[in-house]
């Protein structure tokens, strides 16, 4: 659905590229476990980065599964399997259902429409199964919905709305541990919300399509850029904050190298994007 929290493979070890790899391809096989086919395409690194917290923290059993890949069919693969990979990937579906529908009802997406349509039998399965984050993902759409029909400008309320939705989703177990996952997820949503927003800025000047950040722009006139990177700064240090109060030990590194370097990849990308628009310009 967002896409923004993933790994910066090149500051990992070759150990923990093979760890990452095996969630990410046990996020895929859970999907296809759920959905088929259909489900691995909702593939989603976001969700990846939740299978590894959660497993991580818990330490649920897991098994790894040796399988044949149909798009890297050459060598066999391996996946980590666990109910951790498994609610992963419900959360997925849940997302992935509504931002399709989200597209169609706006867009008049008939593709949108169609994908929502063909995954909409196991979205209902995980509905039954986890109420409490289904309403909280339907809840986040309605207050979206409504921010953008009254041109909310205000970005931190906006924001709030995708941070208190990740929260309830992060909250797996309700339990000891729901403070800080609950913090983990509603500072990295404020975080992917607002670094969505920057990432269509250019786009939605164009078209005139809402943007919080569009106000933003007005208001800060030179100091904009500032303005962006000191809120992301801020968001991802209380998510790191939440995160090193956890008892994790296995995966750690991997999710240190996601949390305070692979959230920042597709900002720096369009930071430097940016500026070499300006410069030939």
């Amino acid at each position: 659905m967002f896409g923004y929290v993933n790994a910066n493979r090149k500051q990992l070890s070759d150990d923990d590229k093979v760890n990452y790899q095996r969630f990410y391809c046990g996020l895929c096989q859970e999907l296809h476990n759920q959905a088929g086919f259909k489900g691995q395409m909702l593939l989603n690194y976001d969700l990846c980065f939740l299978a590894i917290l959660l497993q991580s923290l818990y330490e649920p059993e897991v098994t790894t599964k040796k399988f044949r890949c149909v798009i890297h069919p050459i060598s066999p693969k391996h996946a980590y399997i666990s109910t951790a990979t498994e609610y992963a990937a419900s959360m997925d579906i849940i997302l992935s259902y509504h931002s399709l529908m989200d597209n169609y009802q706006d867009d008049n997406s008939s593709i949108s429409g169609a994908a929502a349509a063909s995954i909409r039998k196991h979205y209902n399965k995980v509905k039954a199964k986890y109420p409490r984050q289904t309403k909280a993902v339907e809840d986040y759409i309605e207050k979206l919905s409504a921010a953008e029909k009254r041109k909310e400008t205000n970005i931190d309320v906006v924001s709030n709305y995708t941070g208190e939705m990740l929260a309830c989703l992060f909250d797996w177990k309700e339990d000891n541990w729901s403070p800080f996952l609950r913090s983990i997820g509603f500072y990295l949503g404020k975080f992917i919300y607002i670094i969505d927003a920057y990432d269509d800025l250019k786009k939605d000047e164009k078209t005139g399509n809402y943007n919080p950040l569009l106000f933003m722009k007005q208001d800060c006139s030179k100091d904009f850029e500032t303005f962006v990177r000191a809120n992301l700064t801020s968001l991802i240090a209380e998510c790191a904050k939440s995160f090193e109060r956890l008892p994790i030990v296995d995966n750690a590194d991997i999710l240190r190298n996601i949390i305070y370097s692979g959230v920042w990849t597709r900002y720096e990308y369009l930071h430097i994007r940016d500026k070499k628009t300006e410069k030939s310009v």
